[in-house]
């Protein structure tokens, strides 16, 4: 029997500075996630400055506390992953000089992991992903659909043309006055409304691209003139209108991926696959045509190290090494 892989995840894309370490890609020996949603919410978002000023402050406090907790040393340690990007370029920096620092100081590989090949892989800490698939990446800066024939194996087929969905659902919060992190009470008060406001579809085409800044600016502009007017928003009634369209879209265009790729494997990945209509109504539709649906665990769902250490499994198997000169990037494409 080969030797187990223990591989030890960094993760500082943006406000939660988290360390794990798994065992052979999807067994979650420790993780700790030390989040920082309480001191951005004073500020009603996330700031990047103090983001970073508080990973520096943390690192070496979450990585000692997840070795304890995992009751290992380094010594135990067969690689370690981290997060170079994308993200805030502060934040990431911080993870990644710590994961240079660990492997250069115990002689240790550096595997590098994209975010959304992080969140992708949460997948595998719930079920052993099967080949191919198409993933749904919903997150507060990325909405992408992403073919894999195998692992480690990315073609995206299609994107977000302007914000992401994530993004969309908290701008939306903003405008009827719903506190940060404001996309998971839409998704709650959607449940205590109906589907009374005239919104757009919107990117109804026939590619596999999402644009949801016209749906916003569409309701930026309702609750203006509906104000102007002086009547009141019936916000739970214009958090359901607004769920329906994002969720009638991504759906619409998912279904249409797994037909025309004749795939039968169907993961749902990144921050905003803890959205219950998103979950439910891909959850029916799967059910009805027979395809076979996985979603993470909603502790895996949010950014986290240990989805990190699960991609950084197989890429380190595929040889996806660095030297360490390795560079955070803002902006970089999933490969």
């Amino acid at each position: 029997m080969s030797k187990d892989v223990y591989i030890l995840g960094i993760e500082s894309s943006c406000d939660e500075t988290s360390v794990a370490i798994v065992k052979n890609g999807s067994e979650d020996i420790a993780t700790v996630v030390l989040s920082q949603m309480d001191t951005h919410a004073n500020y009603g978002g996330v700031v990047p400055e103090i983001a970073s000023r508080m990973h520096v402050e943390n690192i070496t406090m979450v990585i000692e506390e997840c070795l304890t907790k995992a009751n290992m040393t380094m010594d135990d340690i067969t690689a370690i992953a981290v997060t170079y990007g994308p993200g805030l370029i502060g934040s990431l920096l911080v993870g990644v000089v710590a994961a240079e620092t660990l492997a250069y100081v115990y002689n240790k590989p550096l595997v590098p992991v994209h975010h959304i090949a992080g969140h992708i892989y949460a997948n595998n800490l719930t079920k052993k992903m099967e080949f191919p698939l198409i993933a749904l990446v919903v997150s507060g800066g990325h909405t992408e659909l992403v073919y894999m024939k195998d692992n480690y194996c990315f073609e995206k087929i299609g994107g977000t043309l302007d914000d992401a969905v994530g993004e969309a659902y908290d701008k939306v919060a903003r405008i009827i006055k719903v506190p940060y992190p404001g996309g998971p009470l839409v998704d709650k008060m959607s449940y205590d409304g109906q589907d009374n406001y005239s919104l757009p579809t919107p990117l109804a085409d026939g590619s596999y691209n999402f644009s949801f800044s016209g749906l916003k600016s569409a309701v930026i502009n309702l609750v203006h003139n509906e104000e102007q007017r002086g009547h009141e928003i019936n916000k739970a009634d214009l958090a359901c209108s607004f769920q329906q369209r994002v969720v009638d879209i991504l759906a619409k265009k998912t279904m249409m991926a797994l037909e025309n790729y004749d795939v039968k494997n169907l993961i749902i990945a990144g921050g905003v696959a803890a959205n219950s209509g998103i979950r439910t109504r891909l959850k029916e539709l799967c059910e009805e045509k027979n395809y076979n649906l996985t979603i993470p665990e909603f502790r895996y769902c949010t950014d986290n190290a240990t989805m990190i250490a699960a991609a950084g499994y197989f890429a380190y198997l595929k040889g996806r090494t660095s030297g360490l000169d390795l560079k955070a990037k803002a902006n970089t494409v999933l490969e």
